[in-house]
């Protein structure tokens, strides 16, 4: 069951970098400029490798255009994920 993660992207960052709000909000960081879909292929990629999926697990279900977007990952529960969040958060870079 693939699980979905609402959060928001920031391009034209010195680094990508998965953030975590108190509130729990996610910003992911993007080197990539936000034009010709450029931070959303790079958005993609660095969540492939964060939680370590092929790159074609993760979709990008809505907010092409947007800064708020919503993203699926196929092939790991939720337990899985957060726990990874937290692990990138706790150890970023």
């Amino acid at each position: 069951m693939p699980v979905f993660l609402h959060l928001k992207a920031k391009p034209n960052a010195r680094a990508n970098q998965l953030l975590v709000a108190p509130d729990g909000t996610l910003t992911v960081r993007l080197k990539a400029p936000a034009q010709d879909g450029k931070a959303n292929i790079c958005l993609l990629a660095y969540l492939a490798q964060v939680f370590g999926v092929s790159r074609t697990a993760v979709t990008l279900v809505s907010g092409h255009t947007a800064p708020f977007k919503k993203v699926e990952i196929s092939g790991l529960d939720e337990a899985a994920v957060l726990a990874i969040v937290q692990q990138a958060v706790a150890n970023p870079g």
